[in-house]
């Protein structure tokens, strides 16, 4: 008894000095907060290649023919985004980019992507794919069809290639030099997965309503995805929010989405279609139609805030 008594106490002691778990404070909330913004008296205009709207439709008429294409459709001076049209069997050799991340979106078709580190990807439509910087991948179009990927990066993005592969013909003004990197492939994290498809995920979740893909220092995606059977009615009044720095583009990736911009009229772009808004401008978005819609919101700030009128 005495035996049992000495260790109750030896582990009480033990107990007692053993350092406590510090609790971890709660993120703080949000914070309504009343304040004078600056906004231009001219609504922001738009610089080329940037437009409101590009029907996907329209992209398909232009390159009619063609067995591969390309279309940058944003390139605004901190983000480029373009349409990448290929053939089956055409293949992007291993390259890498040593400073910032690439993703793109599968519109139509199928694709093999090779990333290093992971097992190999088979991408089809509704498919995202998150490649991190100083890691070393490759895309090759499979099946009987050509596919369709709406590529992002940063602007002026960098491109390597590992030298057991030969690069291609070097751009006007540069040449193909040999060189070491200290190379340290980025780890995926919360916030950015190899690879998503949202038809699969809705298909598993009837309340799946997407969320973060991409998210780093130098951009963010949000995947939207929704029912107007599930939201308020249409206040055709409503404004939306504007961003102070950062503009804002969208790829409808399914389904029909209303926009409505400070100075252009509402319009419904539908699937594939690309749509941009500068910053400081006001623009109110939402699902519509019958069907599931699902657009990737595209920002040039991490987190960045959005600006709504006080009423």
């Amino acid at each position: 008894m005495k035996q049992l008594q000495l260790l109750v106490a030896m582990f009480t002691v033990v107990a007692s000095a053993a350092p406590a778990v510090a609790q971890q404070p709660a993120a703080p909330r949000p914070v309504p907060t009343s304040a004078w913004a600056p906004k231009p008296v001219k609504t922001p205009g738009y610089v080329p290649p940037q437009k409101p709207w590009v029907k996907l439709a329209d992209l398909k008429t232009r390159h009619r023919g063609q067995a591969g294409w390309h279309e940058v459709l944003v390139d605004d001076g901190r983000l480029t985004a373009e349409y990448v049209y290929a053939a089956p069997g055409t293949k992007v050799g291993e390259r890498f980019h040593p400073d910032t991340r690439e993703w793109f979106a599968v519109v139509e078709g199928e694709v093999r992507v090779e990333i290093e580190g992971q097992a190999a990807i088979t991408a089809t439509r509704g498919s995202l794919v998150n490649i991190p910087r100083q890691t070393i991948y490759s895309v090759e179009t499979i099946g009987t069809t050509p596919s369709l990927r709406f590529v992002v990066n940063v602007t002026h993005a960098k491109t390597l290639f590992p030298q057991e592969a030969p690069p291609p013909a070097p751009a006007v003004g540069t040449t193909w030099v040999p060189v070491t990197i200290n190379r340290t492939p980025a780890r995926y994290d919360e916030f950015n997965q190899p690879h998503l498809n949202i038809h699969q995920e809705a298909a598993k979740n009837e309340k799946y309503a997407g969320g973060r893909f991409v998210r780093d220092d130098k951009s963010e995606m949000l995947v939207l995805y929704g029912h107007e059977k599930n939201m308020p009615p249409l206040d055709p009044l409503d404004k939306g929010h504007f961003h102070a720095e950062s503009a804002e583009f969208w790829l409808v990736f399914t389904g029909q989405i209303r926009y409505a911009f400070e100075g252009q009229q509402p319009f419904v772009a539908s699937e594939g279609d690309v749509v941009y808004v500068p910053a400081n401008t006001w623009h109110a978005t939402r699902y519509t139609g019958p069907d599931p819609s699902c657009r990737l919101s595209i920002t040039e700030y991490v987190g960045n805030a959005l600006l709504l009128e006080r009423k």
